[in-house]
């Protein structure tokens, strides 16, 4: 009965819930024409130009939300969607290396001719590839729980995410209705299996941090704006073949939790290993999110952010 109940609860509000999800989304978000086509951008701040690059699920919106603190600190954070994201169309060609020219494009179109990158998740492997592709273009490199390569004898974290659950996982991502019944529903699961996160870690987490957490997990929403984005980084997820690491010369950051359930700590610390004088920042616990060191984390990207810019000079 309970379940029921619930189940009429959301669906009363859902039309509601996903109003609010668009208009959220959409905010501050601009489409400028560039040469690589249209793509989403939002701006704040005036200071050291940082891209943020996002994960599987986000768009300019989830960037910024992470990073807008950095604008009291002097950074000019540019956050964009990703092709198949909000307000980027998809493209036939969606890889990362495509979407590495893109950022450039979308650099040119703003003027600005070197920035600091940041790739999030599924965001890495084009911030990765704008590094090496584009060093002149790249004045430090940040990747954050990065969806990269690892060879196969290194050993993994966490059991691999098998096909079945990522099949699972799109077909629940791909509605507004079944992910925001989920988020009222089952969010403990939420945490658990689409956000690769401890559920019983965000439990015990600061007042701040959990609410940090539930605004990252609605600004899912609306997942239909995301799905095209979302079906193309698992499919590119699960093909990573190794990337010219050693060519890349800008600073570079590199943090993972060894308890991500999307098992990023391993390709991690290797790209960190690969990568002359990258920082490897590594916490036994946190989840995907990087539950309790979201503070620290903005720091250490703080400081890259600034030792690039004296680097520069």
């Amino acid at each position: 009965m309970s379940l029921l109940l619930g189940s009429l609860a959301v669906a009363w509000r859902f039309h509601e819930d996903i109003e609010r999800a668009s208009a959220r989304a959409s905010a501050g978000g601009r489409v400028l024409a560039t040469r690589c086509g249209p793509i989403e951008v939002e701006e704040a701040g005036e200071g050291l130009p940082l891209l943020i690059v996002h994960g599987s699920g986000g768009g300019h919106d989830q960037g910024m939300a992470w990073a807008r603190p950095l604008t009291r600190e002097a950074v000019h954070v540019i956050a964009m969607s990703r092709f198949g994201y909000l307000g980027t169309p998809q493209r036939a060609d969606a890889s990362p290396e495509a979407q590495a020219d893109a950022h450039v494009c979308l650099l040119d179109a703003l003027g600005i001719a070197q920035t600091a990158v940041m790739g999030v998740s599924a965001g890495a492997p084009s911030a990765t590839q704008m590094a090496i592709r584009h060093p002149e273009r790249v004045s430090a490199l940040v990747l954050v729980v990065p969806i990269a390569y690892k060879p196969g004898q290194l050993a993994s974290t966490v059991p691999p995410v098998s096909d079945e659950k990522d099949a699972l996982l799109l077909r629940l991502l791909g509605s507004d209705f079944l992910f925001c019944a989920a988020l009222h529903l089952a969010p403990n699961q939420v945490l658990r299996h689409v956000l690769a996160t401890p559920p019983e870690q965000v439990a015990a987490a600061s007042e701040a941090e959990r609410a940090r957490v539930a605004d990252l997990a609605e600004r899912i929403l609306p997942a239909s704006a995301r799905a095209a984005g979302l079906r193309e980084d698992t499919r590119l997820g699960k093909r990573l073949g190794p990337y010219a690491l050693a060519s890349i010369q800008a600073p570079t950051l590199v943090v993972s939790a060894r308890d991500d359930g999307f098992g990023t700590y391993a390709a991690a610390q290797y790209t960190a290993s690969q990568i002359a004088g990258a920082k490897f920042l590594g916490f036994d616990e946190g989840g995907h999110l990087l539950v309790g060191h979201d503070a620290s984390v903005r720091a250490a990207v703080l400081a890259l952010l600034r030792a690039g810019a004296a680097g520069a000079r």
